[in-house]
C-alpha cells in the first residue's frame, strides 16, 4: 500500500521517461542545424574599391544620363555582363534597358547598340540563366513585375506581367508588386517580391506562367532595428554551404532618403534571420548583389551608381 503524498522510484522514473519522450515532439527552429558561423565573413565583410564608382550615368544629354535602382551582373567565361536602367532627368521619362561588359568588373564598355530594349519599361531587374535562355524579371511601369527572355543577352522578348496568386488561387489585389528576386531549384522557380517596400512575399511556379504564394503573410518584414524600419526589398538569393542568403536593401528613414545593403539567412527560403551586423554597406549604396567570379565573392551595389566592394583578407579589418 503506497503512502499518500509520496512518489515512489518507479513512478519517478516513468515520469522522467514520458517527459524525455515528449521533448522529441517539440518543434525545432529552422536554423538550429546551421553550423556556426551562420554568417561567414566571405559573405558579409567587404572593403570599398578605390576605383568606385565603377559605372555611372553619362551625366550628358543621353538616354542613360542617369542610372537607377537594381542593375544586375553575371560573370560568365571570364567576362562580367551588366544590365542597367538608364533615363533622362525630368517628368515622364521612360526607363530603358542598357548593357555593358567588362574583363575585370572595374572598367566597363557600354554596348554600341544601347539601349537594347525600349518597347517596355525596364528597371530593377534580376537575371537568371537556365539552359541556353536568360530570364529577366524586372519592374515595369507602375512597379508591376514582368518577364523578358533572351538567348544572346542583348535581344530581349517581352513575356508580359507576372501572374501572382494568393494561396486560394485568387489574383493579387490591384497595386504595385516589384523588386522581383528569383531563385531556381529542382524545377521550381521561387519569386520574392515586395509591395510598396513594406514587406517581402514568396511565390513559386513550375512553368513561369502562374505564381502562387507559399503563404499569404510576408516572409521578410521591416524592423525591429532602426536600419530597416521604414522599407525593405530583396535583391538576390544565393545558396552557400547548405543555407540560403538574401541580400536586401532597406531604409531607416520614413522619406526613404537613404538606403543600405543588408543580408539575411534561411534554411527553407521562408523563415529568415537577419544578420546582426547589418547594414553591411551603408551611405546610400543599395540594391546590392553578390558576384562569384570563380576565385571569390564581390559585392556590387547598383544604386544610385555601381560600386564594388572587394573581399577582405583574413585578419584585416574592412576600410
Amino acid at each position: 500500500m503506497r503512502t499518500p503524498g509520496r512518489i515512489t522510484i518507479p513512478l519517478l522514473l516513468s515520469a522522467l521517461i514520458l517527459m524525455v519522450a515528449g521533448l522529441s515532439f517539440v518543434s525545432v527552429d529552422p536554423l538550429a542545424d546551421l553550423v556556426a558561423p551562420t554568417f561567414p565573413a566571405e559573405l558579409t565583410t567587404f572593403s570599398a574599391s578605390p576605383a568606385n564608382p565603377v559605372f555611372t550615368g553619362t551625366g550628358a544629354d543621353t538616354w542613360d544620363q542617369k542610372i537607377r535602382e537594381r542593375g544586375y551582373i553575371l560573370h560568365e567565361k571570364g567576362v562580367y555582363h551588366l544590365w542597367y536602367t538608364g533615363y533622362r532627368e525630368g517628368a515622364g521619362q521612360t526607363r530603358s534597358l542598357g548593357y555593358a561588359t567588362s574583363p575585370d568588373g572595374l572598367t566597363w564598355t557600354r554596348y554600341k547598340g544601347n539601349p537594347i530594349h525600349t518597347s517596355s519599361w525596364v528597371e530593377d531587374m534580376s537575371v537568371v540563366k537556365s539552359g541556353n535562355t536568360y530570364y529577366m524579371f524586372a519592374e515595369g511601369q507602375n512597379d508591376v513585375a514582368h518577364l523578358l527572355t533572351s538567348t544572346d543577352r542583348i535581344h530581349w522578348e517581352e513575356r508580359g506581367p507576372l501572374d501572382i496568386r494568393y494561396t486560394n488561387n485568387q489574383p493579387l489585389r490591384a497595386g504595385p508588386y516589384g523588386t522581383p528576386a528569383v531563385w531556381q531549384e529542382k524545377g521550381i522557380w521561387y519569386l520574392f517580391y515586395e509591395r510598396k517596400d513594406a514587406a517581402v512575399w514568396l511565390a513559386t511556379s513550375k512553368d513561369l506562367t502562374v505564381w502562387k504564394n507559399v503563404q499569404d503573410e510576408p516572409v521578410l518584414t521591416k524592423g525591429p532595428d532602426e536600419y530597416d524600419r521604414y522599407a525593405i526589398a530583396i535583391n538576390q538569393i544565393i545558396r552557400y554551404k547548405g543555407a540560403y542568403y538574401a541580400y536586401y536593401h532597406a531604409s531607416a528613414f520614413a522619406d526613404w532618403r537613404e538606403w543600405s545593403t543588408n543580408v539575411a539567412v534561411s534554411k527553407d527560403l521562408i523563415h529568415w534571420t537577419k544578420y546582426g551586423g547589418n547594414p553591411i554597406v551603408s551611405g546610400n549604396r543599395s540594391s546590392g548583389i553578390l558576384v562569384n567570379n570563380g576565385s571569390g565573392f564581390r559585392l556590387y551595389t547598383m544604386h544610385p551608381a555601381v560600386n564594388v566592394f572587394l573581399p577582405v583578407p583574413t585578419g584585416r579589418k574592412p576600410e
